[in-house]
């Protein structure tokens, strides 16, 4: 029941703010709304204001606003019934385009608003510069840093958390920097230059060249939370445990605890924690379960039935000016990341199998829920860039496709027919009800809900 509520709580409000952009912007342009609808099909609930009737209905899984004269009448014959100057239809071009793109461009802003709040109120997870793992044969290594030695200025700059290292390192371009570094209370300095190296990326598993001295950060691992029945809760795990190491072996970051878990299904091993501020050695037997990569390859990875989040040393928090500033950023980085995987699976560099549905929505929102209201309202906001980025698509039936039929408007001097339009449309229905129920396929095979066929 929680991870419905939590579904509905964040598609209601994605929703609700959406249609609230075509709402707000129609009225200020003088265009008249019939009706204001949250969800579709059967009606639940109604109420009538002084001119829209507004609905929450059954099914939440979109919502719509019905404005007057949506339809030109002079293309369909008859006499217009309602007042003309009301009419969206006859609207200039670019009153019907901004009403039609105020819907995602209210995501957006809903998004902004959530990464600016959260930096404002909360602040962001910081880490200071110390030195977690040091690979051998790197340029770290030849200048003899160790774990745990503290990086506190670079060429006379100081620095403060680990992220100013990484984008000192990052711009150097292989220039050799002075590091000044911090080990048993003695300060030193050391030069390094960085090395050109290739490392993948995280999400689309793309190769890129970056500079690196081969070091990585201390990002302490730690339990966030224990899924019930899971050989983590069996094995005495618990929330807000700091992982030490695994298997005789320290690690220093989330991704390194989450790939030394991966890679042990089926195997029992010991997993150290820092429980009240004493080591506590546990033994814990993982799962194995078969997943699916971004290139669609299959595999099989261990589970423990843990979420794992880093540690933070402090929180910093923003000023409001700053946090809004911050917050666009995120907004704008969020876009062009799932632009990008949209074009991905369009161009079949990623499979289809990647694409998840209401049900995907539904699970990591509860799983976000139980971490925290800062963790869910942050999951919020990027499934609020996510949705205003698909409906910009120019499909027929979203947003982006009106926008289509508007630009093409513009270029030909005159709107595209209806006959078209309505043919255009069904054709998108179409292509949205099959998409729909591919992703909602793929959420059944990940949890593999199939299984009692077998």
């Amino acid at each position: 029941m929680t991870t419905v509520l939590s579904f509905v709580i964040v598609i209601g409000i994605l929703i609700l703010v959406h249609e609230l952009g075509h709402f707000l912007v129609a009225r200020w342009t003088g265009v008249g709304v019939e009706r204001f609808s949250i969800g579709f099909g059967p009606v639940l609930a109604r109420w009538r204001g002084k001119e829209t009737e507004y609905c929450l209905s059954a099914i939440p899984m979109g919502g719509y606003v019905k404005m007057v004269g949506e339809e030109n009448p002079l293309e369909g014959g008859g006499a217009p019934v309602y007042d003309p100057q009301k009419a969206f239809a006859l609207k200039p071009l670019w009153a019907r385009f901004l009403i039609v793109f105020a819907g995602p461009g209210m995501n957006f802003v809903m998004a902004a608003v959530i990464f600016s709040i959260v930096l404002a109120t909360l602040g962001r997870p910081v880490s200071p510069a110390i030195v977690g793992r040091v690979n051998d044969d790197s340029p770290a290594s030849g200048a003899q840093l160790q774990s745990g030695d503290t990086v506190t200025a670079i060429d006379g700059r100081s620095i403060s958390y680990w992220e100013d290292l990484y984008r000192a390192i990052g711009s150097s371009q292989g220039r050799p920097l002075r590091l000044t570094v911090v080990r048993d209370g003695s300060t030193r300095d050391v030069e390094i230059a960085p090395r050109k190296t290739t490392v993948r990326d995280p999400i689309f598993k793309e190769q890129r060249e970056e500079w690196d001295l081969g070091i990585g950060p201390q990002l302490t691992p730690q339990i966030g939370a224990v899924s019930a029945g899971s050989p983590a809760e069996r094995a005495g795990l618990r929330p807000g445990d700091t992982v030490i190491g695994v298997a005789g072996q320290t690690v220093y970051t989330p991704d390194e605890l989450t790939q030394a878990i991966q890679k042990r299904g089926g195997q029992t091993f010991e997993i150290v924690v820092q429980r009240d501020g004493k080591p506590l050695p546990v033994q814990v037997t993982a799962t194995t379960v078969k997943e699916k990569g971004p290139t669609g390859q299959e595999t099989e990875i261990g589970r423990i039935g843990v979420g794992i989040v880093m540690k933070a040393v402090r929180y910093e928090r923003y000023n409001p000016v700053a946090a809004l500033g911050y917050g666009t950023a995120r907004t704008w980085e969020m876009t062009v990341l799932t632009a990008k995987g949209l074009w991905k699976l369009v161009t079949m560099e990623l499979p289809l199998s990647n694409l998840g549905g209401p049900i995907q929505i539904a699970a990591e929102g509860e799983r976000q829920r139980r971490e925290g209201l800062p963790s869910l309202a942050l999951f919020t906001a990027v499934i609020s860039v996510n949705l205003a980025v698909l409906n910009l698509l120019p499909v027929p039936m979203l947003d982006g496709g009106h926008l289509l039929f508007f630009v093409i408007e513009g270029i030909l001097g005159r709107p595209v027919s209806l006959r078209k339009r309505e043919a255009a449309q069904q054709l998108g229905l179409v292509l949205l009800l099959l998409l729909m129920v591919f992703a909602i396929y793929n959420d059944l095979v990940r949890i593999d809900a199939f299984r009692i066929f077998r």
